[in-house]
């Protein structure tokens, strides 16, 4: 009986199916690169549009009456120094009280000569003799006053330096009062840009920061600095105004403009974007510890483009995950896809 049972379990071992493998662990596929440190640029980001500056703009006025004969620019145009802006002529008023005081200093003259002659005659007292040559002073000084104002003649007004013509504040055949500004010119190499900042940003603004200017329109961009910062909201944009001076010769007025502001500087490990991830447990990334994927917490110290600056307990000598983290657990088994 015992021998039966022998057999019976020697047939039912060999008749018995090989165990089952293990089935294979899976491992998500992902993209890694060492972790660097370094500094990231602290940018605060504003847009405005370029203008004239105040400080380099120059009204050009004139001081008599008078009537304009022509122009010889428009509103925009560049100018060089010296070149034609337009012509100008006194108004008859003004050509009426010039001739006077020409007429009013001959006559004072031949006053002081008669005077004097009479003098030396002794029929006329020292007194009248000072009183013609005060008369004939005053006369004199009425004389240049209207000459340094441009006398009777028409005259042209021409550029005193290079610039562009920003406004022309009257037409050909218009007549202009005295004090009128006939044209403003904005110095070449004068134009800012005005950029709107949140107000709880404007604080670590400063003097002299770099700043890289970004044509809205397209085109190349710039290098500027900050020239001056509000010390007020802007009542239409209620943003505060950063002062941008562009460099010499552009951009062009009227146009749109980004202004990225470099306020500062990040250093910690910089990371791409898609690497930190936020969840439940917080802020962190992965790293790859043999095979394994591993969760650091971090904090995002900064942020430029698709870079951020974070601070937390990366091993400079694990890889750091960028890519196929979004699933990931930790210690979640992980391999590197192959680079092609």
């Amino acid at each position: 009986m015992r021998k039966f049972a022998a057999i019976l379990a020697l047939f039912l071992g060999a008749a018995a199916p090989p165990p089952a493998p293990s089935a294979p662990v899976p491992s998500v596929q992902v993209m890694a690169v060492l972790p660097d440190q370094g500094d990231l640029p602290d940018i605060l980001t504003g847009y405005g549009t370029a203008s004239p500056d105040p400080a380099g703009t120059l009204a050009l006025t004139t001081m008599r009456d008078g009537q304009i004969a022509a122009l010889a620019v428009t509103v925009g145009e560049a100018v060089t120094q010296g070149q034609q802006l337009l012509d100008f002529a006194a108004s008859p008023a003004a050509v009426a009280a010039y001739q006077q005081a020409v007429d009013a200093q001959a006559l004072a003259r031949t006053q002081v000569r008669h005077a004097e002659s009479l003098l030396a005659q002794h029929l006329a007292t020292l007194d009248q003799v000072a009183q013609a040559r005060k008369s004939l002073a005053d006369a004199q000084t009425a004389l240049a006053a209207l000459q340094q104002v441009g006398g009777a003649a028409p005259n042209t007004l021409t550029a005193p330096f290079a610039g562009i013509v920003a406004t022309i504040g009257a037409g050909p055949g218009d007549r202009v009062a005295a004090g009128t500004t006939l044209v403003s010119l904005v110095r070449t190499g004068t134009v800012i840009v005005t950029a709107g900042i949140e107000p709880g940003l404007a604080a670590s603004i400063r003097l002299d920061q770099p700043v890289l200017l970004t044509p809205l329109a397209g085109g190349e961009t710039l290098s500027g600095r900050v020239a001056r910062i509000g010390a007020m909201l802007n009542p239409r944009s209620r943003l505060v105004d950063a002062i941008v001076a562009a460099p010499s010769g552009a951009p062009m007025p009227g146009t749109a403009w980004r202004a990225d502001i470099s306020v500062g500087r990040f250093h910690g490990w910089l990371v791409p974007r898609d690497a930190v991830l936020t969840d439940k447990d917080g802020t962190g990334v992965f790293q790859i510890a043999d095979g394994h994927a591993v969760r650091v917490a971090v904090r995002v110290l900064g942020a430029n483009g698709m870079t951020d600056a974070v601070s937390g307990d990366i091993d400079p000598r694990r890889k750091l995950v960028t890519q196929g983290n979004a699933e990931l657990r930790d210690g979640m088994a992980i391999h590197e896809a192959a680079d092609h």
